[in-house]
């Protein structure tokens, strides 16, 4: 790479990209509501990144200064050869920290593994605590097998163990104490995330029902005394508050009615190999196509250096009823 041309990833704002999020599959063991749509036209395997070039891709990276990475999908942990990508993100040199999203469902055999290879955090949805309705919100899920995926987590030492519950109105919207409470029990963290508008899904013919981070806070607030968090003490787009008298963090993320745009340090990958400059647009470059047309290292970097320039100043979710972006959750990574 020319000594003139910038070797860090910072945008059009001037914010530094430091954390990447990598899909490595767009399939999953569950069909959750507000995430795909009951009949899914997955990708073809040939479309998706090997893991060959995911390992690539993540390298190439950590040299531009990324020093987190998650791994996301789909579910990861029924990608073929996952283990394998993990181990080799472990040893990356210069990643500070390599984490995971997953719906727990794997995590009771695989946790152990995971911590060996050099996971340090894991992020698990959880969006209800009763069997019946999981599996409604699900579709197919068994909630046991993902609370035993939470206790092998915790028994496993992992740095960090997060939930991550979707609240939507007339579906779980009276789990919000309950799950809170239940991450308390455990001494792990959790966070409420606004459902976002990408793709159109319903429950019995009538859309979810997006509810407001505030909303949500002003209910917990009643029940526990809740202790901001600085932003030095945190990571990502949370605002974040600590429970008093524990360890457990709560944490909402609220695309539509706090947008966090201003601190975003983060780029994703879908599982075909697109550089999606946000989640809420649809800006995008494919790196898939550089990576197998025999691209050198350094003119892989130079393409995602100058991508930066259309990474937009923030993404707009103006009406939370009407989506955006045509693109399930799936396909995407979160």
């Amino acid at each position: 790479m020319p000594p003139d041309r910038p070797t860090q990833l910072i945008d059009g704002f001037d914010r530094r990209i430091s954390y990447l999020r990598l899909s490595v599959t767009d399939r999953c063991d569950f069909r959750c509501q507000y995430c795909m749509a009951e009949t899914m036209q997955f990708l073809p395997r040939s479309e998706v990144l090997t893991i060959e070039e995911l390992l690539r891709t993540a390298r190439l990276f950590t040299e531009l200064g990324v020093r987190k990475i998650r791994i996301t999908g789909g579910e990861p942990l029924i990608r073929r050869g996952v283990h394998e990508l993990f181990e080799g993100l472990g040893s990356l040199t210069g990643l500070d920290t390599l984490a995971l999203t997953t719906n727990g469902s794997q995590l009771a055999d695989t946790g152990r593994a995971l911590r060996d290879a050099g996971v340090d955090s894991i992020n698990i949805s959880l969006d209800s605590l009763q069997a019946a309705r999981f599996k409604t919100i699900t579709r197919i899920g068994d909630l046991d097998a993902v609370l035993r995926g939470i206790d092998r987590a915790i028994e496993c030492g992992f740095e960090r163990v997060r939930l991550n519950a979707v609240i939507l109105d007339g579906l779980n919207r009276d789990e919000v104490v309950p799950l809170t409470r239940f991450a308390l029990e455990k001494g792990i963290h959790i966070a409420f995330i606004e459902e976002m508008p990408l793709g159109q899904v319903n429950v019995g013919g009538k859309p979810l029902a997006y509810v407001s981070s505030d909303a949500l806070q002003k209910e917990l607030a009643e029940q526990f005394s809740l202790v901001p968090m600085t932003a030095t003490e945190t990571s990502g787009p949370a605002r974040d508050f600590l429970i008093a008298g524990s360890q457990t963090q709560v944490g909402f993320i609220s695309p539509h009615s706090h947008n966090f745009c201003a601190q975003c340090n983060r780029l994703r990958i879908s599982a075909e190999g697109r550089l999606l400059m946000c989640l809420g647009n649809e800006e995008s470059i494919d790196l898939r196509g550089l990576l197998r047309a025999g691209s050198t290292d350094e003119e892989i970097k130079t393409t995602i250096i100058e991508s930066l320039s259309i990474k937009p100043e923030r993404h707009v979710f103006d009406q939370p009823e009407e989506p955006q972006i045509v693109r399930f959750m799936n396909a995407t990574g979160g």
